[in-house]
């Protein structure tokens, strides 16, 4: 019983997860979304609460990949990284307003994606291509999140943080 429970919650943790902070970071993230001025390429807001699970449900069947392999406590300390600093990025953006801060923060986060991608790549080269999407969707939210700072820093609804 415990080998099929186990995976399954390892692939729901970072959904489970990610809902939580959408239902009490990220409630108004849509709103706040339309009020900026935003860098080119920039997706309309109805296109992250689909991505998300998407990349929340990859994050976690490529964890349950490699879980279980040798060097477990690296590939945890990895994933888990990543995986805090993700839910961590949404409550200084949206949250607390903190944009300059989310900003180097998805600076670090990136990297610790892409760490994540290679340690797990290394492991089982599947689980590595399943992060890819991810990590190109990180690399795109560091633009996004650079480029919404540097055309809304002036602005002071940007960082107003009355309705936090």
């Amino acid at each position: 019983m415990k080998d099929v429970i186990l995976p399954i919650v390892k692939v729901t943790t970072p959904i489970v997860g990610g809902r939580l902070i959408g239902k009490f970071a990220v409630k108004n993230a849509r709103k706040d979304y339309s009020k900026n001025v935003k860098p080119p390429f920039s997706p309309p807001g109805y296109i992250f609460p689909i991505v998300w699970p998407i990349l929340y449900m990859s994050m976690g069947i490529a964890y349950a990949l490699v879980s279980h392999k040798p060097g477990k406590k690296r590939i945890k300390g990895a994933y888990y990284t990543q995986l805090g600093l993700n839910y961590g990025w949404s409550i200084l953006y949206f949250k607390y307003k903190l944009r300059f801060s989310a900003l180097i923060e998805s600076a670090v986060l990136l990297g610790a994606v892409l760490m994540t991608t290679i340690t797990f790549f290394n492991v089982k080269k599947l689980a590595g291509l399943i992060l890819v999407p991810y990590t190109l969707w990180s690399a795109f939210a560091t633009y996004l999140t650079a480029g919404n700072w540097l055309l809304n820093k002036d602005n002071p609804r940007y960082t107003d943080k009355s309705n936090v």
